[in-house]
């Protein structure tokens, strides 16, 4: 049996160990969290959920996510402003944004890319789609943090070695 395009994906994304990883889901409809949360379940990873665009900057700042999974069409701040704040911040701009929504017109898609957004997912959400989806923005991630580690100490070591001199 031939294998498809999204399962070569989801292979290659396995790599990761996604064990230690924060997930935030953000959605102001709760079948939709839970569905979110269920299909994240095979990750393995540590999930934490905001019922709107407020609750979400706050819990960012609780939980320090290495991936959002943020809602469009929501009550006090909608996904576009929340990520556009994420996105302007230097302590959060890093954090890969999935945007999960029911919009899919071409100028929503641009609006999502103007504020910033990593990726775009549409309702109703595959399992596969968004397991792929997410894992490959963890690996993402997780690489963004360890070159920023390794940059950090080959800085240090430069800074050493200049001393020495």
């Amino acid at each position: 049996m031939a294998e498809t395009q999204a399962e070569r994906m989801d292979s290659a994304a396995r790599d990761v160990d996604t064990s230690q990883s924060r997930v935030l889901v953000v959605d102001d409809n709760q079948q939709n969290l839970e569905l979110l949360v269920a299909y994240l379940d095979e990750l393995g990873c540590k999930v934490c959920t905001a019922g709107d665009g407020v609750e979400a900057l706050e819990a960012v700042a609780a939980e320090k996510p290495d991936l959002i999974l943020l809602d469009v069409m929501m009550p006090r701040m909608s996904g576009f402003e929340v990520c556009r704040k994420l996105k302007a911040d230097p302590k959060t701009r890093d954090i890969p944004v999935l945007m999960v929504t029911a919009l899919n017109e071409l100028g929503d898609i641009e609006r999502g890319v103007e504020c910033g957004t990593d990726d775009f997912i549409s309702k109703p959400v595959n399992r596969l789609e968004l397991t792929i989806r997410a894992r490959s923005l963890l690996r993402v991630s997780h690489l963004k943090n360890e070159l920023d580690r390794t940059l950090a100490y080959l800085s240090d070591v430069e800074r050493r070695d200049r001393a020495h001199q």
